[in-house]
Order: structure tokens, then C-alpha cells, then sequence
């Protein structure tokens, strides 16, 4: 069997409440009903994998009713209903009481032993990480933020991760934004390589909803935002809106190969305030993966 200081300990709903996660189903939890249940302490019944309040605490007084609590009073153990490395001690130790089928057997049979292995392989004695809720927008501006500071070596030399990464020498806030979404999960939109390297592109693909790209009046973050600082049509620049910062259309930006001397080949990663009115501006939404 696995080591027991390394399983998992099992919390039921309710133990939220005292700031515990509540454990997730597992063949462990069916392992522990089946050795509660040949202990008499929970009906025999098909067990499933959910650690619910009622086998934790107990759902009535009768013996056959009390679960993982009432065996914890019963060995002087602190009936909380959790299982940690004291009360799993405990049942892998009793036996089946006398008046019971297989009486004087370990309560803890070898197909509970097996269960509790299984569990192990999939937990690795702990709860698996919550889903991922971030969506790919978020993520990839998360990842821009950590690029921060990141400067061309040597200055004024367009060599940087980002161009290294992308395989092509030049100009780079428009593979800066590919190498943030596409370091951190796969978007209809970019490829490494191919999409995109250059502005206008991504301007006029957005306008013709090609590529999982459209413009939008209401950016959230994540979203791209295409400068053109001259007003002539042209775009120049582009970098990654992160929030609005004033009512008078002041927005955050994490934006590459820019500086406070030059907006579009600046050499640095950095956080840009910028202004809606103050140059052309076309807010592009990415897509989400299918």
C-alpha cells in the first residue's frame, strides 16, 4: 500500500466552512465506505466516490448509521469525520466485529487496499489543482506583464527573445503579442512563424473577421490595440489593452519594442498609458480556442 503520510487527507462539503477544500470523488472514499461498512458502521451497500457530510459525520445515532465519526469515537479519536494519517491508522488496523460476515477479518480487505493504491496514483496525496478559468486572452496578457523591462541586446539591434523565438529579425511588437498568446496556449489567431509580424495585418484581417479576429468598441483585457500614430491609415504599432484608467479614455498597455522616446521602435517591454483619441486606434478581439 502507498505510504500513508503521503495520501491524501479527505474533507467532506461542510468542512469548507472551517477552510478546507472539500475532496474530490476517488476511489479511496469507496475504499474507506467498504472498510467502515464491514466494520459496521455504514450500510453495505454500491459505494460510490464522493466523501459526502452524511458518511463524514454520520447521518443518525444507530452504530450502523455513525461512519468515519463513529469510529473515531469509538478508537478516542477527535470525531471531526476527516480522514487524516490518525483515523487512516485506525481503520487499516480494526477488525470486523464478532455477529458481523467475516468476523475477526481486517476491516481494510485487500480490494480496499487496492483502491486506496489506485487513488494514490491519481492524486499523489494531494487534492488535483482547481480547473483553469483563465481564458487565453488573460493568460497571454498575464505572460506579457512578466516580460516587463525585457530589452533588445544589443540596443537598437531588434534581436530579442521574441524575434528569436518568431525566427525573423525586425521590428517586433507585433510578434511580442504572437509569442504572448502563443507561449501560453494555442489561438486560432497566431502561429509562430506566420501570424502576425506585421500590424496592418492584423488591422485588416480583424476588419474582414478573418482569422478569429474583429475589431470592438469594448476591449477587455487581453485584447489587442493597433496605433497609428500619423492618422494616414497606416497602423504601426500594436500592444496588449490591460484596463481603463481614467473617463477620458486613458487605457493601460503592455506593448514591446516601444520607450518614451520612441512609441514604435523603443527596444523595451513596457507598460504604456495611452489615450483613445490621441492617435488612430482599433481595438481587435482574439478569439477564444474552440
Amino acid at each position: 500500500m502507498a505510504s500513508l503520510y503521503r495520501l491524501r487527507p479527505l474533507y467532506p462539503p461542510d468542512a469548507k466552512k472551517q477552510g478546507k477544500t472539500p475532496s474530490s470523488n476517488g476511489d479511496d472514499v469507496i475504499a474507506y465506505k467498504r472498510t467502515v461498512s464491514r466494520a459496521g458502521r455504514w450500510d453495505w451497500q454500491p459505494f460510490d466516490g464522493a466523501f459526502s457530510n452524511a458518511f463524514s459525520h454520520g447521518k443518525s445515532g444507530n452504530v450502523g448509521d455513525t461512519g468515519i465519526a463513529g469510529v473515531q469515537r469509538q478508537q478516542d479519536i477527535d470525531a471531526t469525520g476527516w480522514i487524516g494519517e490518525k483515523t487512516f491508522n485506525t481503520l487499516r488496523s480494526i477488525r470486523v466485529p464478532e455477529g458481523l460476515p467475516h468476523a475477526g477479518e481486517m476491516a481494510m480487505d485487500a480490494t480496499a487496499v487496492n483502491l486506496i493504491n489506485q487513488a494514490f496514483k491519481k492524486f499523489q496525496g494531494h487534492e488535483p489543482p482547481p480547473p483553469d478559468t483563465q481564458t487565453l486572452r488573460q493568460k497571454a496578457l498575464k505572460q506579457a506583464i512578466t516580460q516587463i523591462g525585457t530589452v533588445e541586446s544589443p540596443p537598437n539591434s531588434n534581436q530579442v527573445k521574441y524575434t528569436s523565438w518568431y525566427n525573423m529579425i525586425g521590428p517586433w511588437c507585433a510578434m511580442f503579442t504572437t509569442w504572448s498568446y502563443e507561449t501560453v496556449g494555442d489561438s486560432p489567431s497566431f502561429a509562430k512563424g506566420s501570424y502576425y509580424a506585421y500590424v496592418p495585418y492584423i488591422v485588416a484581417d480583424a476588419r474582414a473577421k478573418k482569422r478569429g479576429l474583429s475589431t470592438t468598441d469594448d476591449p477587455i483585457p487581453g485584447d489587442l490595440v493597433c496605433f497609428d500614430w500619423d492618422f494616414n491609415g497606416e497602423y504601426d504599432h500594436v500592444g496588449l489593452f490591460e484596463k481603463w484608467v481614467d473617463e477620458f479614455g486613458g487605457f493601460s498597455c503592455i506593448e514591446g519594442n516601444t520607450s518614451g522616446s520612441n512609441d514604435s521602435n523603443g527596444g523595451e517591454v513596457m507598460r504604456r498609458t495611452r489615450y483613445r483619441n490621441s492617435q488612430g486606434t482599433v481595438f481587435v478581439r482574439v478569439k477564444e480556442p474552440a
